[in-house]
């Protein structure tokens, strides 16, 4: 987004904290860097080396505009998934209402870089992150702020550390429904959301806006499941409605849930909603989509279930180097633990770029059976072609676990191209 405050992110010195990039870059500012347009084969990139498609990121920012815009839903990402401010300026131009994280940090980084719309998908009880929001809060009218409460104890913290630091605005709190008994966080039943509301509303430095949750939870979730406990929410709502529990302040009545694996059932459910005594912000939270992935999403994705909506496309490859070949059966390429996600599915190899002649080619009979801290363990069948010196591309699962592993993130063309660098901040 032109004039972003992301935009100074270009002016910081490539160096040897970002992993893959050229040596001969050291010293280049990233802008200066990324107008070069290197090759990421050919322009001096180590392996292994994180890379990002370009095209994928803009069609699948694309996809959720329009399909949140489709089912009147607004937007707000989960932001860490990337933690990468310019993806944060890329979701809000095509549409997203703000971002949501998970912890303070998240809320911090967001601000330095003039997000101005976050929902803290957590309850929040850290008296030092509570002081400094309500002194961000005091200090820009504009910035607008919702966290989740599911705890009577947790409003009591809220409000003794807001009413120290001597909270001027009043911190907006939505109720977590909780998805059931073994589900994360959340208030349990009805009562128990009751009890909650009735906290914030004894809370001078709190103001209940809306009621949440994360129908991902819902245990041995299946349709039917997810189904009903968003009725339950929806109809949290109403009810809390009903009873007057929002103050004649509150301008909008929020209603939010949404993952990445059920967004197409709470579409559905959300348009179910019934009216209420003012406008509802029906707010969608998935995250992962901006870079999707070729395992854990690629199987969850509420795309399979409706394909007349479209396709997300993964983004991300992982190039790796063939570096050991003991024998026909094997052979070890250099990157692992450190480089590529592995706590939900191993990488999977898909391409091989040959070290001879740059030809690409699928990665036939090659399997990743397993990582180490720095190597990646290949089984090879009879007949595939591999030798040291290749360049191997894995497939990717569960971003949320990739992005956290790099700094900095070549943003690169169908052909090879390097147009820009991606910072994450975790």
């Amino acid at each position: 987004m032109a004039g972003s405050q992301a935009d100074s992110l270009d002016a910081e010195r490539v160096d040897h904290r970002f992993k893959g990039l050229p040596p001969d870059a050291d010293g280049r500012t990233v802008g200066q860097l990324a107008a070069e347009r290197r090759s990421l084969f050919t322009g001096g990139f180590t392996t292994p080396v994180l890379a990002l498609s370009a095209e994928s990121v803009e069609h699948n920012l694309r996809l959720l505009e329009t399909y949140a815009e489709r089912h009147g839903l607004a937007f707000a990402p989960h932001g860490k998934t990337s933690m990468a401010p310019q993806l944060f300026d890329r979701q809000m131009a095509y549409g997203a209402w703000g971002v949501t994280v998970a912890v303070p940090h998240q809320v911090r980084v967001c601000r330095a870089f003039g997000v101005s719309r976050i929902f803290l998908a957590n309850e929040l009880v850290d008296a030092a992150a509570l002081r400094w929001l309500a002194g961000e809060l005091d200090a820009d009218p504009e910035f607008e702020f919702v966290a989740y409460v599911d705890s009577v104890r947790g409003v009591e913290l809220m409000d003794q550390a807001l009413t120290a630091a001597g909270s001027g605005r009043p911190v907006d709190v939505v109720v977590e429904l909780g998805a059931g008994a073994a589900a994360r966080t959340g208030a349990r039943t009805d009562a128990d959301c009751a009890a909650v509301a009735d906290a914030v509303a004894a809370a001078p430095t709190l103001r209940l806006v809306g009621v949440a949750g994360y129908e991902a939870e819902v245990p041995d979730a299946a349709p039917d499941a997810v189904r009903a406990w968003l009725r339950r929410l929806t109809a949290l709502a109403a009810a809390f409605d009903a009873a007057g529990r929002f103050g004649p302040d509150v301008e909008r009545i929020v209603v939010s849930a949404g993952g990445s694996a059920w967004f197409d059932t709470v579409a559905e459910v959300f348009a179910e909603l019934p009216e209420l005594s003012r406008p509802a912000l029906k707010l969608l939270r998935s995250g992962a989509y901006v870079s999707h992935d070729d395992g854990h999403y690629h199987h969850l994705t509420p795309f399979n279930r409706v394909p007349e909506e479209g396709a997300l496309r993964p983004a991300f490859r992982l190039w790796a180097q063939v570096v050991s070949r003991p024998n026909p059966g094997q052979a070890f390429v250099n990157a692992g633990k450190r480089d590529a996600a592995y706590d939900l599915h191993l990488p999977v190899a898909q391409v091989v770029r040959s070290a001879r002649d740059g030809s690409v080619r699928p990665a036939d009979g090659i399997t990743v059976t397993g990582l180490s801290d720095q190597h990646g363990w290949l089984a090879t069948e009879a007949g595939a072609e591999l030798e040291v010196g290749d360049w191997v591309g894995l497939g990717l699962s569960h971003p949320c676990t990739v992005f956290d592993k790099w700094q900095l993130i070549p943003l690169v063309e169908a052909d090879g191209t390097v147009t820009d660098y991606i910072r994450t901040f975790f």
